[in-house]
């Protein structure tokens, strides 16, 4: 796989990346809520991955209001979650409708909270676009990951750039805050460098709203055309990776 890219390092901070989810937080909930199905999707499609066969102990980083937690817990009641978060805002939303998690707030992405080798399982969804040096972040992860750890992560493709700012102009939102839409080959670049082997990728969500049949149909192009360009117009491009080194 060529090198390129340089550092993937972005111009904001992880600070910049915590104010903004403080300030949308109260709204968080609601608005996802808007277009449930689409955002539950995330979930749904990680469980299938993260082979919960026995009592795992995984980080769900950024957890935002924990619903991953209950998604996991449905498939593995023995399983550990441990909720990482950035935004007091939103550690404090989980808090009221989900009280039971357990919850750990980290300053930032470069130096995470956790021991070597303590994580067997990786949740994370929709954070490395936000991450201010997502490299060290990949490395921070791998850092605490036990040998052969799954990790599933999610993200927008740069494609999604356009269609979020219209999205954004007509229907508002919580917005996204400082960010990157990454290029699925960057990604692909940055798990090679940071110790994490690419077992599977997929683009998934080709139509986030509409109805059910029509998101159903949306999936059918992605699955069919998914090592083709057409699965880069996803909205949600899943990675799952093992820990190679």
């Amino acid at each position: 796989m060529p090198r390129k890219y340089g550092s993937h390092k972005n111009a904001w901070t992880d600070k910049e990346v915590e104010e903004h989810w403080d300030r949308v937080s109260d709204i968080y909930i609601k608005e996802n809520n808007k277009v449930k199905t689409a955002h539950d999707q995330r979930f749904k499609e990680t469980v299938k991955h993260l082979q919960l066969s026995k009592a795992e102990k995984i980080l769900n980083i950024t957890s935002r209001d924990c619903e991953a937690n209950d998604y996991v817990k449905l498939v593995s009641k023995e399983s550990k979650v441990i909720n990482a978060e950035i935004s007091q805002g939103l550690m404090n939303e989980a808090q009221k409708v989900r009280p039971y998690v357990k919850q750990v707030k980290i300053e930032n992405y470069a130096h995470l909270p956790f021991e070597n080798q303590e994580f067997s399982r990786i949740i994370s969804l929709e954070t490395l676009e936000h991450v201010a040096d997502p490299v060290q972040f990949l490395n921070e992860l791998n850092r605490i990951s036990k040998p052969e750890t799954i990790m599933v992560l999610s993200c927008p493709p740069r494609t999604s750039e356009i269609p979020y700012r219209i999205f954004t102009f007509l229907f508002g939102g919580h917005g996204e805050g400082p960010h990157r839409f990454l290029p699925s080959k960057e990604v692909k670049v940055m798990m090679e460098k940071t110790g994490w082997e690419l077992t599977l990728h997929k683009g998934t969500v080709l139509f986030p709203v509409g109805p059910a049949w029509f998101q159903n149909f949306g999936e059918k192009i992605l699955n069919t055309f998914r090592k083709t360009f057409i699965s880069e117009l996803g909205i949600r491009q899943f990675y799952v990776c093992k820990k190679s080194r």
